[in-house]
């Protein structure tokens, strides 16, 4: 065999087998084929609103739907956390601290009547005097307690352990007890 022959085999060789493409030339390719399949089918979407509003129209609805189905029905845990109110033992000495404050100056509000604890005006100053706005952090003891609303030592009477108001009492909300 001659050189020659041998070159034309080599050639016939290379123009049967499959060009190699880069890994970059196959993403673009892949790139450029999901482009023309999503502008194909948003094009095919877009006529049949022409051709048939009605299926149009009632597939966007349908989607729409499914996505608030989503998002409204999704799961949560069926068992809340809730509060658990710890037994108020009566001569046990407890620390006054406000449920429902993260102020560190926040104060419990201390009634003569269990129960009044939402018919007071929170706007007046002049009843901040004497010993009705008792500190977080107070010490006292517990002196009574009272059912309330179908539950248990709902409110409780304290006695002052310390402070200005050491020995004078009042009644407060047993959750206010720590």
């Amino acid at each position: 065999m001659s050189t020659d022959e041998n070159n034309n085999e080599n050639e016939d060789v290379k123009k049967d087998a499959p060009e190699v493409s880069t890994p970059t030339e196959t993403a673009k390719a892949s790139a450029e084929s999901a482009k023309n399949a999503a502008g194909a089918a948003l094009a095919n979407f877009l006529a049949l609103k022409e051709s048939n509003p009605k299926v149009f129209f009632g597939s966007i609805g349908a989607a729409v739907a499914l996505l608030l189905f989503l998002f409204v029905g999704g799961g949560s845990d069926p068992k809340l956390p809730v509060h658990q109110a710890k037994p108020v033992v009566i001569g046990q000495s407890y620390v006054l601290k406000s449920a429902n404050a993260y102020d560190p100056s926040a104060t419990i509000r201390l009634v003569a009547v269990p129960g009044s604890m939402a018919a007071y005006d929170d706007s007046e100053e002049a009843d901040r005097e004497g010993c009705k706005h008792i500190k977080d952090g107070t010490p006292v003891k517990v002196t009574q307690s009272q059912d309330a609303y179908g539950k248990k030592d709902v409110f409780v009477e304290v006695e002052m352990q310390s402070g200005e108001c050491e020995g004078k009492k009042g009644w407060a909300l047993a959750i206010n007890l720590q």
